[in-house]
């Protein structure tokens, strides 16, 4: 549409629909989590946590006398306050998933004020004795014998540890087919070690929750978070209170990346709240979010890999380390799940890989954008670019050779394929196609342009990788969507997924105009209450558009059928003879709006609404695949991004801008996590990038333009052909980054953050430095 002009499309699948709470952000209108007016919590306190400081130490005795005499301190919490159960802070479907290792107060003190500044000065006041244990920080360390235990008194069978007695939080052991023999006879074998960092989520909304109990004695809970209803269950575990006793809800989320899968602070403030029968709200600093909340998972992998003059992978062998840090929450499914998919994606008869998630004393680590994949990929996808120069063949054609095509078994760590994961859609073959064709016309272009020589002191070189991702997750994942007529004639969708920046409200709005022959501006969506909907597993595994996305169409999809019933039989007409048009029935040529229906309906005492559930299975698979060119200066180390580009198979492309604009976000994210992020922890286990200055995230300056390409799919198992893309654009962007480093430079970095500093010493220990 021209400027000022109204766009002319119906709002519908495919369409480029704006997202309804867009001018509330940036007018700043949006209410987040803790944007409550003062007047629905009267007598609102603040509760502020001491930590310990040292790694590892028991808390002796607690103090409180001084703190309890500063004015407006109401109250001061220790382990003795709060529930003995164990449990863990990571949020799945499935509690089982995770290891019960945590307490609501353990060896920190969590305690209660009037005002934030009361809350601190209390902190300062307390007294605490702590006898210091001996800690280790990493997971080498942790698994010599005689290592400090982290939770050595916890019962394994219980607490589903898999060896606490050697700080084994999991542990996977494959091998498919006969990798010895297949080394024996390989023409070329690759091994190295790869390293990948500790990432912070860095969302604009720390964690937050606010707490209370209204007149019925019910809890209430608004918190930032991608899992109402899993928060909602814990709480109910950990205060022995039946689900409908507590309601959570999720306003409008700040961001999260995976970082908000996790209950942090909606314990504290409902111990609070519960004791004390008024509000109470908890803010972490954004120096809490790097010190006290979750990071990804750092990997170390030892990668062997074998293959032929002809091309064909013979061999892949792993061997991988995850650090979980202090608890083991995601530790459990971020090892089998990065090493999933990372490995299925390509056909080769001969795998092996032994993992250990472990325990340290360190920041803990948590679910991460990609869970696992980013860690493993990255190691994966250099490893494919050192074999296909090792036998003199182009990585992408190697790539092409080996990966799996659409009817292949995607074997990864067990001899079977995942009976719910199929190929509802493949366009592998289509994403490689495209990046590699735009990165020959990138260079044609710059050559017309006389662009193609930097200079002197400059190589350049180009990379790609590509990346697998399985669109719901395993073991569950549930929705449930509601829809019906208002009196207007409009509509209302109720799901119980969370919106954090994920786009689903626009989603569920056009997959319901869709199935409803109505536009998306005349729909309205209620989300992420617990008191909307039965259930809903949360918005986590790039679920919102494949799981819930579904459950809101299937809604749909039953309401347009009985509002074409219900107005066949007031006209007294064959149904199939009414048709559903964007605010109207017309029934063989008569033509009733739906305003009239609602309130036809509603005398008869016809309820024109809509359920819909869907549980998660069978799962398809998504690709994605990105390239760069590259130009590094040998004299300083200076990388230059000439050209960025990535191919996604994310089948019907449900709504093409806001699904572009998902992919530019997670390739900016990925380059901070390849370039410069870092969460640094000391030798006495202190994070010591603990404020955003000495953190570096990308800013705008810091991100190229980059082209997306769609592949033309429609998938059998998804929302009117759709399949996620949440997560997956983030996974392939530091391995192909890596690969053009290495095309250009000849050096392959296997440890990240690829920093400037890094590829100067790199050169520099290699003589390849130029003089300036």
């Amino acid at each position: 549409a021209g400027a000022g002009q109204p766009d002319p499309r119906p709002g519908q699948l495919g369409d480029d629909v704006p997202a309804p709470a867009s001018q509330a952000i940036v007018t700043g209108t949006a209410r987040f989590t803790l944007d409550v007016p003062a007047a629905e919590l009267p007598g609102l306190l603040h509760v502020k946590l001491l930590r310990s400081p040292h790694a590892h130490a028991r808390v002796l005795s607690i103090d409180a006398t001084e703190a309890l005499r500063i004015p407006g301190v109401e109250a001061v919490f220790t382990h003795e306050d709060a529930p003995a159960q164990l449990f863990s802070t990571a949020q799945h479907e499935l509690y089982t998933d995770d290891p019960d290792d945590t307490r609501v107060l353990d060896d920190v003190v969590r305690f209660v004020a009037e005002t934030v500044a009361a809350a601190e000065a209390g902190v300062r006041a307390l007294q605490v004795q702590y006898q210091v244990l001996d800690a280790v920080f990493t997971p080498q360390e942790a698994m010599r014998p005689g290592a400090p235990l982290v939770h050595g008194d916890k019962d394994a069978h219980t607490a589903r540890i898999c060896r606490p007695e050697q700080n084994v939080v999991a542990e996977l052991h494959s091998e498919l087919g006969d990798v010895a023999a297949a080394f024996a006879t390989a023409d070329f074998i690759h091994e190295q070690t790869y390293r990948t960092q500790r990432v912070a989520h860095t969302a604009l909304e720390t964690h937050a929750a606010i707490a209370s109990v209204d007149a019925d004695g019910r809890l209430q809970v608004r918190t930032s978070s991608q899992v109402p209803f899993l928060v909602r269950r814990t709480l109910g575990r950990l205060f022995g209170l039946p689900e409908d006793r507590i309601r959570v809800v999720a306003g409008r989320v700040g961001g999260g990346f995976g970082g908000k899968q996790e209950v942090l602070t909606e314990d504290i403030v409902a111990l609070a709240a519960l004791k004390l029968r008024r509000p109470v709200q908890l803010e972490f600093t954004r120096t809490e979010q790097f010190t006290a909340a979750t990071t990804r998972h750092p990997f170390t992998i030892h990668l062997k890999a074998g293959a032929s003059n002809d091309g064909k992978l013979t061999a892949l062998q792993l061997e991988v380390l995850t650090n979980a840090g202090a608890y083991g929450n995601h530790s459990v499914g971020v090892m089998f799940h990065g090493c999933g998919e990372s490995l299925g994606v390509y056909n080769c008869a001969n795998k092996k890989v032994d993992a250990h998630a472990v325990y340290t004393n360190t920041v803990p680590s948590g679910a991460f954008r990609g869970y696992g994949l980013s860690q493993m990929i990255f190691a994966i996808e250099s490893a494919i670019d050192e074999l296909a120069t090792g036998i003199g063949m182009d990585p992408m054609e190697f790539r092409r050779r080996n990966m799996v095509r659409e009817g292949d078994d995607m074997l990864s760590t067990r001899p079977d394929p995942q009976e719910d994961v199929h190929y509802g859609s493949y366009g592998l073959d289509q994403c490689t196609r495209l990046v590699q064709d735009a990165l020959a016309r990138g260079r044609e272009r710059d050559a017309a342009a006389g662009l193609g020589d930097p200079g002197p002191d400059w190589v350049t070189g180009e990379g790609a990788a590509l990346s697998m991702i399985d669109t719901v997750p395993p073991r569950g994942h549930f929705a449930h969507s509601k829809i019906r007529v208002l009196p207007d004639g409009c509509y209302q969708v109720d799901v119980g997924t969370a919106e954090f920046g994920n786009g689903t409200t626009t989603v569920h709005a056009q997959l319901a105009a869709t199935a409803l022959s109505t536009t998306a501006d005349r729909i309205t969506v209620r989300q992420s209450d617990t008191d909307l909907v039965d259930h809903d597993s949360g918005a986590f595994g790039s679920a919102g558009t494949v799981v819930a996305g579904k459950a809101t169409l299937a809604a749909a999809e039953e309401l347009a059928v009985r509002i074409r019933a219900f107005a066949a039989g007031i006209r007294q007409v064959r149904a199939a003879g009414c048709v559903l048009e964007a605010d109207a029935v017309v029934c063989e040529g008569t033509r009733v709006p739906l305003a009239e229906l609602h309130d036809a309906a509603a005398a008869a005492g016809v309820d024109l609404s809509g359920e819909g559930h869907w549980g998660g299975t069978p799962r398809s698979v998504a690709f994605n695949v990105h390239g760069f060119r590259v130009a590094v200066n040998t004299g300083t180390g200076e990388l230059r991004i000439l050209q960025s580009v990535q191919a996604a198979d994310a089948g019907v492309v449900v709504n093409p801008r806001q699904c572009r604009g998902q992919i530019e976000g997670g390739i900016a994210q990925a380059l901070g996590a390849a370039l410069y992020e870092e969460v640094r922890v000391d030798d006495a286990g202190r994070v010591t990038t603990d404020i955003l200055r000495q953190y570096h995230i990308p800013t705008f300056a810091d991100v190229p333009r980059s082209e997306v390409y769609f592949a033309d799919t429609s998938d059998k198992l998804g929302p009117l052909g759709a399949k996620s893309m949440s997560e997956s654009p983030f996974n392939p962007v530091a391995p192909a980054l890596a690969n053009a480093i290495r095309d250009a430079t000849g050096l392959r970095f296997a440890e990240l953050p690829i920093a400037r500093d890094k590829i100067y010493l790199g050169l520099k220990e290699a003589g390849l430095a130029s003089t300036l």
